[in-house]
């Protein structure tokens, strides 16, 4: 993909906990670019199927789309009251909104920008991140005590109770094609079956670390940004085992978790007013870091193959590290 000469690239900024690490033989360094976009208070983001990119515009209740390429963003109004949170781009190449505003799903077409919304019930549940399983069932945390279920072909929602109420948060599918969650407010991490929707709890060794977006890895391993702790951690399912690892500074705040195609962690940290992108290879287990825009507060994570794409929710930006 080209980009045009007007947007220049930041180079990195490395501060890692320990030698940097070093670009394999014949491989550039990863690379930061940042996007300004049309909206307010960018949330989420999910690779688009034409190449571009989604994001939530929180404030102003739209789906955005950044074409890469020209630098260009737009915008699709989701309805009266709406407030996207998450988002994410489905196997039919449409994105999916998790809307807290309209208490709902929310499909987008990416071809015509059609609108389509699920009404999730009665219960304003705070929907928050959406992921698709592998057998292309959507399913979504609700922050107030809540995760689900959608199924696309019959737009049939089902909704469960959370262990120990309120704090579902990041959700993500594994390989095996079991599903994960974090609880924000209780500390712990789920797994869900998804033949009957039932869950197991999970809760790391830190007491009262803030588990808050989960992502797992090729072999089924699940990474955990910790907010209170500080922590990247790592639950190994088929061991029964718990690995931590605390974020370089003085007082890191991990808020986004996600594992890239190479199986490299990447986590936000909220630490100070300059936002940071972190990167971690288990095999060396050490980081490396990009400092971003001043106060970009970027919540979440998604990407492609040699992209990580994030959203600035302080700076009406979006972030692309390209590692390849």
């Amino acid at each position: 993909m080209r980009v045009p000469a007007r947007f220049l690239m930041a180079l990195i900024l490395a501060a890692a906990a320990g030698p940097a690490l070093s670009p394999a033989a014949g491989q550039s360094p990863p690379q930061v670019q940042e996007f300004a976009v049309a909206g307010n208070h960018p949330h989420d983001v999910a690779p688009a199927s034409d190449g571009g990119v989604w994001y939530t515009s929180q404030f102003t209740g739209e789906l955005g789309h950044l074409d890469p390429a020209t630098g260009r963003s737009r915008l699709i109004k989701l309805g009266e009251g709406s407030s996207p949170h998450g988002v994410v781009t489905g196997p039919d190449g449409a994105a999916w909104v998790t809307d807290q505003g309209l208490n709902a799903i929310v499909r987008v077409d990416g071809r015509t920008g059609a609108v389509r919304v699920f009404r999730i019930g009665d219960r304003n549940i705070s929907a928050h991140t959406p992921a698709f399983d592998r057998r292309g069932t959507l399913w979504f945390t609700g922050q107030r005590g809540f995760y689900g279920r959608l199924d696309p072909a019959s737009g049939r929602i089902q909704l469960f109770d959370a262990p120990r109420g309120n704090g579902p948060y990041g959700i993500a599918a594994a390989p095996s094609g079991e599903v994960w969650f974090a609880s924000l407010a209780q500390s712990y991490i789920a797994r869900i079956n998804p033949a009957d929707g039932q869950v197991t709890v999970f809760e790391p060794p830190t007491a009262r670390q803030g588990a808050r977006r989960v992502w797992p890895d090729s072999k089924n391993r699940v990474w955990v940004s910790e907010w209170n702790s500080g922590n990247l951690s790592m639950f190994d399912p088929g061991a029964n085992r718990w690995r931590a690892w605390k974020l370089p500074g003085a007082r890191p705040q991990a808020y986004a978790v996600y594992v890239d195609e190479r199986d490299m962690v990447w986590v936000t940290d909220f630490q100070g007013d300059a936002n940071r992108i972190v990167r971690f290879d288990p095999a060396t287990e050490r980081f490396e870091t990009f400092t971003l825009s001043r106060n970009a507060q970027v919540r979440q994570l998604l990407g492609r193959p040699g992209e990580v794409w994030g959203a600035e929710s302080g700076t009406n930006k979006l972030v692309v590290i390209r590692t390849r």
